[in-house]
């Protein structure tokens, strides 16, 4: 489902239509364009260059497309993650939310209608996956589609709309209840984080 979303498959039938284009009938210099333009993708593996700069890796789909301000809009979407001052470090050089971060801002910088996720949780801690989620659901307030893959349960219910499939089969379609608000419980989760003390001995 999520390739036909994102253009790098193209339906057998019936209808797929991306911002109102029916890209069925798309060649793929066409599709690349749709890819480019209206759709940004964030992995679990973050899928980083790792030898440039959290910048340039930012830069890259704006290189691509050949768009123009690259280096001012990569910094915007930098600073959006709250990553503005992490401008010239490589991935090595980041955390793996960090790395989330500039991933997210890769995706954001073409200014796309939609974002696809696949587990973009599913490698980091609890407070990285909740600021992630915060991020997300700030794009979704501002008008952006964010459809999102995941096994969680509790990174579930931070969307507004859940569909379960099994064996290919749409078997849950349901506005998500109870929603959970990631700001909210990011400030709960700094209140109880305990620091932790490491005690090392030299010996006698």
């Amino acid at each position: 489902m999520m390739n036909l979303i994102g253009c790098l498959d193209v339906p057998t039938g019936g209808s797929c239509q991306i911002d109102g284009v029916e890209v069925s009938s798309l060649d793929e210099t066409e599709l690349a364009i749709i890819r480019n333009r209206k759709i940004g993708f964030v992995f679990q593996g973050f899928n980083l260059i790792p030898r440039t700069t959290a910048l340039e890796n930012v830069e890259l789909p704006l290189m691509y497309g050949r768009q123009p301000n690259r280096t001012e809009r990569a910094i915007e979407a930098l600073s959006k993650v709250g990553l503005g001052d992490r401008l010239q470090h490589t991935p090595s050089e980041l955390s793996g939310g960090q790395q989330q971060r500039v991933a997210i801002a890769r995706a954001i910088v073409s200014q796309p209608r939609l974002i696809l996720a696949d587990e973009p949780t599913g490698n980091i801690s609890t407070l990285q996956s909740e600021e992630i989620m915060q991020i997300f659901q700030e794009l979704n307030d501002e008008g952006v589609t964010v459809v999102m893959v995941t096994h969680e349960e509790d990174i579930a219910r931070h969307c507004k709309r859940r569909v379960d499939m099994r064996d290919g089969v749409i078997v849950i379609d349901e506005p998500v209840r109870d929603r959970l608000n990631a700001k909210e419980i990011i400030v709960e989760l700094k209140k109880s984080t305990k620091p932790i003390v490491s005690v090392a001995s030299l010996g006698a």
